[in-house]
C-alpha cells in the first residue's frame, strides 16, 4: 500500500455507497424473480450487490435452474423490464437517500482539491446523481456501457483512473461488495471496504459504515498499515 499523500483522486461506486439504491434495484430484481418464478433470498440478493444488469439477470435464472428457459431476445426484453420497474421506484428518490456522512466527505475531497469519478455499473447512474444533487462534485464517471467486462473485473476501476488522468496508485476506490473490492484490489488501486469486515475481508481498509468514512479516518487507517 502506498503512502496517503501519493493520493489525488478517489473513486465512488453508487449503490450502497453513496445512496441507498440498492434497495431500489433489489426490489426491481424482486419483482422480476418473481414473474420468473425464481424464489428470492437474502443469498441471491448479496450475490446481485455490484454486479451488473445482465450479469445479475444471469444469476437469478441460474439460482431457479431457469437460465436455458430463455433466448438472448428474452432475456434483453426481461432486463428491461427490470430496469422500468427500476426507474419507476427512482422517482421518490432525493437527497434524504444519500448515506450518513457520504455528502460531507465528497463535499470535503472537493474542498481539499482530489479528484472524483464514478465507477458504476449502472446505466442510470447519471439519473441518480442528479436526484442526489452530487453532481457537480464528480470530475469524471465511468460510462458502463463501454466496458467489455463488468465487476469483479478490474476494468472498470482501471476506467475510472483513466478518466481522472491518474495512475492506479494515486486512487482510492470505495465499495460496499465483495465483486468490488475484487475489482479495486485487480486495478492496483487501494480498496475501501463500507461494511461487515468480515464479508469485505480482502479490502486494504474497512468501516463498518458510511458514517465513519472520512479523509481524517482514511489517513489513519493507512498510516496505521504502514506502521508509520
Amino acid at each position: 500500500m502506498g503512502k496517503f499523500e501519493q493520493i489525488k483522486g478517489f473513486i465512488f461506486d453508487l449503490d450502497g455507497v453513496i445512496a441507498n439504491t440498492s434497495v431500489y434495484h433489489a426490489k426491481a430484481w424482486h419483482q422480476l424473480a418473481d414473474k420468473v418464478g425464481v424464489s428470492w433470498t437474502t443469498d441471491l440478493a448479496n450475490q446481485l450487490k455490484g454486479v451488473g444488469r445482465m450479469d445479475s439477470l444471469n444469476l437469478i435464472l441460474k439460482s431457479g435452474n431457469k437460465e436455458n428457459d430463455y433466448s438472448d431476445e428474452q432475456k434483453a426484453s426481461l432486463a428491461e423490464e427490470k430496469n422500468d420497474n427500476y426507474l419507476q421506484l427512482l422517482k421518490s428518490l432525493d437527497k434524504s437517500e444519500i448515506l450518513p456522512g457520504m455528502e460531507k466527505f465528497i463535499e470535503d475531497l472537493s474542498a481539499h482539491n482530489y479528484l472524483i469519478s464514478l465507477a458504476s455499473s449502472s446505466k442510470n447512474s447519471p439519473r441518480v446523481l442528479e436526484a442526489l444533487d452530487l453532481n457537480k462534485y464528480f470530475d469524471a464517471r465511468v460510462d458502463p456501457a463501454t466496458l467489455k467486462h463488468g465487476k469483479p473485473d478490474p476494468e472498470i476501476y482501471v476506467r475510472g483512473a483513466q478518466v481522472l488522468n491518474l495512475k492506479p496508485e494515486e486512487c482510492i476506490g470505495l465499495e460496499d461488495a465483495v465483486a468490488g473490492i475484487t475489482s479495486i484490489n485487480g486495478a492496483g488501486e487501494i480498496s475501501v471496504g463500507i461494511g461487515d469486515p468480515e464479508i469485505l475481508n480482502e479490502a486494504d481498509i474497512n468501516f463498518k459504515d458510511t458514517s465513519e468514512v472520512t479523509l481524517e479516518n482514511i489517513e489513519s487507517a493507512m498510516k496505521r498499515k504502514l506502521n508509520v
